[in-house]
């Protein structure tokens, strides 16, 4: 039992020891599997996290990828949809006329060079609704048969053409017919850097050049006084841009011109009605011009200039032109009719003959050799002896031109016999034909002859024709106003669809039966040897500034042969300074008068500055075609005395010789004396925007001084070599003269050397 027990007790000791022992190693596994547990929930933890995460992630990518095929989708649909519509309207555009682009419901006008260049953008139908549907015209109104035809419904009817010219020129004749009363036909044009710089037209207020420079509100194409009106005394319906196209509108559209109004670099046409310069007859307002282009625009204005328009040019005709451009015209024109008599024109013409340097020229008379306006007869009282007098002033070498006007004044003795001939314009809306009365210049009523009337035309030759036969005028210079000097409701009888016909009609009745020296206002060109005067100008800086850019735009736009104002200005306005500047109609405006030294010195302070302004602008009137006096050069100061005779002697040695040379192609060719840059240029960019500087010719380039106190300016010379006329030297072209000196009795003009020289 004992032995048992112990056994027991070892045996129990022995388990108490094993199990002691076994204790420990299951604590220990319980240890280790607790962590194991801990490290597995983690890791599923992390691992739930992670697929978790990726599952965002596939979800995350899933939506972007899904947007991005939408995003796709959509592009690529814009894209379809944007190149269909492109390619319908390319084939659309292509489909018309060689060299241009157009969509009938976009109404953009592209023309193209022959290069493949966009030379010029046009907005057509600019008052039609955007995308306003065009559709095809029915064939009764399909013609001509090579016209594309299009119609807006009870709106407008639009004709485009295309005609291929000699010398590689295309043109486009565009024709718009107004429907209703309610639209007048607008079309755009873009101008400026891209589209190139627009010339033409006539004179504006400051004048600008290129006319893109300047600004001009809608306002009807006719003449006017600028100052008062939008547009000037001579205008041609004519634009040409340095791209090389250029726009021509048809006589028969009453047609209104805006530049850069409301919408910047925007040439505007416009046909349209009113109840003053383009009153409605019958027919609806239609807008119809050509558009043609060409490499350049040398070529292109060269192509489109009349051809041979003189061809009936008497031998006489040709000497009276070169008689003006090489004598000078001596204006006898006082503010009052009491200081122009006989004695004043026998005093006047001995004065210029004791000068001694000068040949004796052209006597031109302003209308108070008369007694009233419209008299066409001289005024007794002033005039007792005329023949002679003329006689006389004929001995010495001058020919006697005086100045008319299509205006009887109420006063004169013309008047009453006018109104019983029936041979005035009339007074719209007044049965009893009476005569619309209106006022010009000093003349504060009178009446206006109807040249279209069938017995006016004769009844004024007759007139003019006594004329010459009793005192042997040598010419006569008609001063026709602008068409706002028409009586506010005139009356033809017969309709002008445009007022300034009238200038045309007088123009050539006058030159049918006598001598007609030039004319103040044209809006064609007249026959030769008629030359077209410049506006009046003030004795200002202001107004010498204006006349190159003037005379350029009157060449270009048709009229070679130009006459210049007076030297130093047609009157004074005090120290005012002026863009625009207005005839002499009221008596607080001093007209320029021949004055001695010591009158002239009574101007005090503005001396100096007035004899430097005489001096620059006789320097300037030595290079144009024709030099007019209105007071002596030996009045007021011996410099400005001795400066005319060292430019008189260089007229007329290099000057009078290179425009009689070049009379001839401007009479075969239209083609200017007096040239733009880009007419020796037309490549040349920076030759569009010279507008201080001209040729004459291809062979001479004139650079005169322009503004108060400057000896020097910026010159550019075109390609080629040339002499400096001051220095003698030799200077190459396509570059700019920086800072060149000028000194006050100088002029800077450049000779046009042969293109072998070298140096």
């Amino acid at each position: 039992m004992i032995h048992v027990t112990r056994r027991s007790s070892t045996a129990s000791q022995s388990d108490s020891d094993k199990y002691g022992t076994l204790d420990d190693t299951d604590m220990s596994v319980n240890s280790l599997t607790s962590v194991n547990s801990i490290s597995s929930l983690l890791r599923e933890k992390l691992l739930m996290n992670i697929q978790k995460m990726s599952k965002n992630k596939e979800v995350q990518a899933d939506y972007k990828l899904r947007a991005f095929i939408i995003f796709l989708f959509i592009v690529i649909v814009c894209v379809l949809k944007l190149a269909h519509v492109y390619y319908d309207r390319h084939v659309l555009q292509k489909a018309y006329f060689k060299y241009t682009r157009f969509n009938k419901d976009d109404r953009f006008l592209r023309l193209f060079g022959v290069d493949g260049h966009e030379i010029a953008f046009g907005y057509l139908g600019v008052d039609l609704a955007e995308r306003e549907k065009a559709f095809d015209c029915l064939a009764e109104h399909r013609t001509p048969p090579n016209a594309q035809c299009f119609e807006w419904m009870q709106k407008a009817r639009l004709y485009l053409s295309h005609e291929e010219r000699p010398e590689g020129l295309n043109c486009y004749t565009v024709e718009w017919f107004s429907l209703t009363d309610k639209y007048n036909p607008i079309d755009c044009y873009e101008d400026g850097e891209q589209y190139g710089h627009w010339y033409g037209g006539g004179r504006t207020l400051g004048m600008a050049w290129p006319v893109q420079l300047g600004r001009v509100e809608m306002s009807p194409f006719i003449t006017g006084h600028v100052g008062r009106h939008r547009w000037g005394s001579v205008l041609g319906r004519y634009f040409i841009n340095s791209k090389g196209v250029a726009i021509t509108v048809h006589s028969n559209t009453p047609l209104h011109v805006s530049i850069n109004a409301g919408r910047d670099n925007r040439l505007c046409i416009k046909a349209s009605h009113d109840d003053f310069a383009y009153r409605r007859t019958a027919d609806l307002p239609v807008l119809n011009y050509t558009i043609c282009s060409a490499r350049n625009m040398k070529t292109l204005h060269t192509a489109l200039s009349e051809k041979m328009l003189w061809d009936g040019l008497k031998a006489s005709d040709t000497e009276i032109i070169n008689s003006l451009l090489t004598e000078p015209v001596w204006q006898l024109a006082p503010p009052r009719k009491e200081l122009l008599n006989e004695s004043t024109m026998v005093n006047y013409t001995e004065d210029i003959i004791t000068l001694g340097f000068i040949k004796q020229g052209h006597v031109l008379l302003n209308e108070f050799w008369q007694a009233e306006m419209g008299d066409f007869s001289l005024d007794q009282k002033r005039f007792p002896t005329m023949k002679e007098t003329i006689n006389i002033i004929h001995r010495r070498g001058f020919r006697i031109v005086v100045t008319i006007q299509p205006f009887i004044s109420t006063e004169s003795r013309n008047f009453a016999k006018a109104v019983k001939e029936g041979i005035l314009v009339r007074q719209i809306g007044n049965e009893r034909d009476v005569p619309a009365l209106t006022r010009y210049k000093t003349v504060q009523s009178a009446g206006m002859l109807d040249i279209t009337n069938k017995n006016c035309g004769p009844w004024l030759q007759q007139q003019l024709k006594d004329l010459v036969e009793r005192y042997q005028f040598d010419a006569f210079y008609l001063d026709m106003g602008s068409a706002y000097d028409l009586p506010r409701h005139y009356l033809f009888a017969e309709n002008l669809t445009n007022p300034d016909y009238y200038k045309s009609l007088f123009t050539q009745t006058v030159s049918d039966s006598v001598n007609v020296f030039g004319v103040s206002s044209a809006i064609s060109r007249p026959p030769a040897p008629i030359f077209v005067s410049l506006l009046s100008l003030a004795s200002t800086w202001d107004s010498l500034q204006v006349i190159i850019p003037t005379m350029l735009t009157y060449g270009i736009v048709g009229y070679p042969f130009l006459l210049p104002g007076p030297v130093g200005g047609d009157f004074q306005v005090g120290n005012v300074s002026l863009h625009a500047l207005l005839p002499p109609d009221n008596p607080s405006i001093e007209l320029l008068e021949t004055q001695s030294m010591k009158e002239c010195k009574q101007r005090g302070q503005n001396y100096n500055e007035s004899r430097e302004l005489v001096m620059r602008w006789m320097q300037l009137a030595t290079f144009l075609p024709v030099i007019r006096y209105a007071r002596l050069p030996s009045d007021c100061d011996p410099q400005v005395l001795q400066l005319t005779k060292n430019l008189t002697s260089l007229r007329q040695q290099t000057i009078n010789p290179l425009l009689k040379r070049y009379v001839q192609e401007a009479l075969e060719t239209a083609v200017p004396l007096i040239r733009p840059l880009w007419m020796l240029d037309p490549s040349d960019t920076t030759c569009y925007i010279v507008k201080d500087e001209f040729s004459i010719g291809e062979e001479v380039i004139v650079a005169p001084i322009l503004r108060p106190g400057a000896t020097e300016r910026e010159v550019y010379l075109p390609a080629g070599v040339w002499k400096d006329g001051i220095e003698g030297s030799l200077r190459k072209g396509s570059r700019w003269i920086h800072n060149y000196k000028i000194p006050l009795d100088k002029i800077a003009y450049f000779v046009k050397m042969p293109n072998n020289t070298r140096f």
